[in-house]
């Protein structure tokens, strides 16, 4: 099996796949949670099963003055509102004028409030910490393979098979936000920086074996020595991931409606990660080696009569 052979094809569907979110995430964008862009989220469960109707329940909030409420429901009994920042007391008045009004009980399963200066600087934050990880991977693997002729690229290489699981993350999220109304919240995070892990620890074992192959065959090819690490690690890669696929797809299965959008994430981050370490980190390096890019945009002699 030739993957190195290969590498401007998946280089391509790896492209394809990209290029789905990127224009989702142009037209739409992202809708971020109050956690970075501040206001207040409250959810509901109606005691009678039954939720009434969103805009019956948008009139309710108008009559307090919070005209850009966002309503949409989360289950045949359950709904989710969000509003410009309130505190206790103004929901606590707000449910019990839903409750007269819907001849209803209602009880609060959730409410959270941030404000808009909180919000921002856990947005900064957040950027931040996506920016230090992906540094400090670099830096790690770098000193890693410090004994390897151009140590420097692996961690670029790495970098760039990340920045693709990333970019797929972020597209899927946005595909996902227009059809589904998930938004960008913490539990995001947690599972982007999660899916940063698994993408570089892939690409670590990969290289490793490069690292390896390439001291044993000095006289052999850069790009069967890469070929051959990554048919030696390949089996490795893919069984690790599935041990962690199937307990996640479990829970989106079974698991409640509350965690169901962080592993939704975390199972497409997953997948990413696993065709990113074996089709497109190491095949960078042989790109890298062979500097490529000198003949990208070159055209080919014609060939002799």
């Amino acid at each position: 099996m030739d993957i190195v052979g290969k590498r401007y094809l998946y280089f391509g569907i790896s492209l394809l796949t990209i290029l789905p979110g990127i224009i989702g995430l142009f037209f739409w964008g992202l809708p971020l949670s109050v956690d970075f862009a501040g206001g207040s989220l409250t959810e509901l469960r109606f005691a009678s099963g039954t939720a009434p109707a969103l805009e019956e329940v948008r009139n309710v909030y108008a009559e307090f003055d919070l005209t850009d409420t966002v309503v949409r429901s989360s289950g045949l009994d359950e709904m989710i509102i969000r509003t410009a920042t309130i505190d206790d007391a103004t929901n606590n008045r707000l449910i019990e004028a839903m409750e007269t009004r819907f001849d209803d009980q209602i009880t609060i399963l959730r409410f959270d409030s941030v404000g808009p200066t909180i919000g921002r600087e856990v947005t900064l934050r957040a950027a931040g910490a996506v920016a230090l990880a992906s540094i400090a991977i670099m830096l790690y693997i770098w000193y890693a393979f410090s004994g390897v002729p151009n140590a420097h690229r692996y961690g670029v290489s790495a970098i760039l098979a990340m920045l693709h699981d990333v970019a797929v993350v972020f597209g899927m999220q946005a595909i996902l936000s227009r059809f589904f109304g998930w938004e960008v919240d913490s539990l995001f995070l947690t599972a982007l920086l999660t899916v940063i892990g698994f993408s570089v620890h892939d690409s670590i074992v990969v290289f490793d074996r490069i690292r390896e192959n390439a001291s044993k065959y000095r006289r052999q090819p850069y790009e069967k020595t890469v070929n051959d690490s990554i048919l030696q690690t390949i089996t490795r890669s893919i069984n690790t991931q599935l041990t962690v696929f199937f307990p996640m797809l479990a829970l989106v299965i079974f698991g409640g409606s509350t965690i169901r959008h962080f592993i939704v994430i975390m199972l497409i981050g997953v997948i990413s990660g696993t065709y990113s370490s074996i089709f497109n980190a190491a095949p960078i390096l042989v790109v890298w080696e062979n500097r490529e890019w000198r003949t990208w945009f070159k055209r080919k002699p014609a060939k002799a009569a």
